[in-house]
């Protein structure tokens, strides 16, 4: 199953999409209006999320998929973090952006894969609203990349992330890492999760990307999930190694859809990222 939340203007509702067909669960449950509430829910029952969801669906109305607006975070997780040099471009265009291109070099082949704090729910925004660009900084890319949902330190769906980020600033020294990875409108996340279950093999997805700016398709590209060079169930394990992972957590998992370097976002460019199974997340650029 997708799950998506909506708001109704005084209340959030957990939409649950099954086949087409969207179930209005927290109609059934007016306490379970989040997927973290699902998750929780599902874990003290000792079921997964999609077999409570079905059982809370077959008495849940249905309301039409066109009500499920953009610009609601389909989870808010208590923390985003995300792993970097991931995959073979990326760990490529990272030793160009820096002086010190071997510390990538090492990170992609290291034992060790390079894990970092991305953001909190208010840097975080949801399908259709903007992500930002520093207003200190003339290099600016998004990243597209697989989000795995995490409850309680267990993999419980998947979603679409956009770690923006400041090639200038983290080219500059790689000291400078966090301010160019967090700041206003870091990250984006969308547009639903879609269950562990229903995704299977998460490294069977393909990933695509296509920034424009006034109509015009600037970048157009795809890859497969399958390409990274590390599982994300490594990934996850790491970032819970010796650390207290929050009870709702996301975890990115690095990209390969690197624009060229001549390439920078601009205020009112429109980011498009769709994986397979998930969907599409779209975000307009502003200056922050």
């Amino acid at each position: 199953m997708r799950y998506q939340r909506l708001s109704t203007g005084d209340q959030y509702r957990l939409i649950a999409v099954d086949d087409g067909t969207a179930f209005d669960l927290t109609a059934v449950k007016p306490r379970l209006d989040s997927f973290g509430d699902l998750a929780a829910a599902a874990d003290i029952a000792g079921v997964g999320v999609d077999e409570l969801a079905s059982e809370i669906a077959d008495e849940a109305p249905t309301v039409s998929p066109d009500s499920l607006s953009d610009g609601t975070l389909p989870v808010v997780p208590e923390e985003v973090w995300a792993a970097g040099v991931t995959y073979e471009i990326s760990e490529e265009a990272r030793e160009e952006e820096s002086g010190m291109p071997e510390m990538y070099l090492h990170a992609y082949e290291a034992d060790r894969p390079e894990i970092f704090f991305k953001a909190t729910p208010s840097r975080t925004v949801g399908p259709g609203e903007a992500v930002g660009i520093r207003a200190d900084s003339t290099w600016d890319v998004p990243e597209p990349e697989l989000g795995i949902v995490l409850y309680d330190g267990s993999i419980v769906g998947y979603t679409i992330g956009n770690d923006m980020s400041s090639r200038e600033i983290e080219g500059e020294n790689p000291l400078y890492l966090p301010q160019a990875k967090m700041y206003e409108r870091c990250c984006s996340i969308g547009p639903c999760v879609t269950s562990a279950e229903e995704i299977g093999d998460p490294h069977e997805l393909t990933m695509s990307m296509e920034i424009s700016r006034d109509g015009e398709v600037l970048y157009d590209d795809e890859t497969s999930i399958g390409n990274m060079a590390r599982s994300c169930e490594e990934l996850v394990e790491h970032w819970r190694d010796h650390d207290v992972v929050p009870e709702l957590g996301v975890l990115l998992t690095g990209t390969s859809l690197v624009p060229d370097d001549g390439f920078t976002l601009q205020p009112d460019d429109e980011v498009r990222i769709e994986i397979d199974e998930i969907g599409e997340l779209s975000n307009p650029v502003i200056e922050v």
